[in-house]
């Protein structure tokens, strides 16, 4: 079972904010040669839990993935770029996961593979796509209104926009109640889903990836609780569940809408590792 993790750091003072910048520049050399590490993205984020361009220096997060949880807890634990941030930052957090659906590519490959089967309940959601520069102010405008509205759905208990490259390349992770609650805020009559069909219809990614996962376990607090404590403490019942959406949910304004299809499990990436 692929295992993926994703690591948030955040910083109090300058001097670990300089050295979480440091390690975003060289850090990536270290990983390359972590055991078992299949793909790795070191990650920026926006103020505004992410969803504004202006970089928040206080945060930043690795995606990894791994082919088995044995490996991603050595891998976390020997890591020196992890290390190092960790050390730096006043507090972490860690979330493994396990894709049970994703589609498209990231830097060329399909770094996820598929063998675990949805399930009902909570889960989790990733986003990725390259912004073609001339529609990255059109991209830009949608932002704020979905950023308000995601963070008023009662459903998301935790939403975070990231980038490789500010203004171009995004990325947002995020928690759910259930599947039926998500897919209704991605592709229904709300900003995001009118901001998904513009993107779509007009064309405005270069390079895009979707995926969700089940959520396995976590360590390290962020905002000083626990994320999926918050999806275990919600007694009402999730909202059912439709069939796998036609369309591809996309960052923050992101995932437009296609002819309807089945889709398809993601067919394995070669098992070479892959630089941020």
């Amino acid at each position: 079972m692929q295992v993926v993790t994703i690591s948030f750091f955040r910083y109090d003072n300058w001097a670990s904010r300089l050295e979480a910048l440091s390690q975003m520049a060289r850090g990536r050399f270290a990983l390359k040669s972590v055991p078992g590490l299949e793909f790795f993205k070191l990650l920026g984020t926006g103020s505004d839990e992410g969803f504004n361009p202006r970089p928040n220096v206080d945060v930043n997060a690795i995606l990894c993935v791994w082919p088995d949880m044995a490996t991603a807890k050595a891998g976390l634990k020997g890591s020196i770029t992890h290390r190092t941030l960790r050390d730096h930052s006043c507090e972490t957090y860690t979330i493994y996961l396990t894709p049970t659906s994703a589609r498209g590519l990231w830097s060329g490959v399909e770094p996820l593979q598929v063998t675990e089967k949805a399930e009902e309940g909570p889960l989790a959601v990733l986003t990725r796509a390259t912004v073609k520069l001339p529609v990255a102010l059109q991209f830009w405008k949608h932002v704020p209104q979905i950023q308000k509205e995601v963070a008023a759905d009662p459903t998301c208990v935790f939403h975070m926009g990231l980038a490789e490259v500010p203004w171009v390349q995004q990325v947002t992770f995020s928690l759910w109640q259930g599947t039926g609650t998500m897919a209704g805020f991605a592709h229904g009559q709300t900003p995001h889903g009118r901001a998904i069909r513009a993107a779509y219809g007009d064309h405005w990614f270069k390079e895009d990836l979707y995926a969700r996962f089940k959520l396995l376990e976590e360590e390290g607090t962020w905002e000083g609780g626990s994320p999926m404590a918050k999806l275990k403490s919600d007694s009402r019942p999730a909202a059912p569940a439709p069939a796998e959406p036609a369309a591809t949910e996309k960052p923050a304004a992101q995932a437009p809408a296609k002819p309807k299809r089945a889709p398809r499990k993601s067919r394995g990436s070669k098992k070479s590792k892959v630089s941020a």
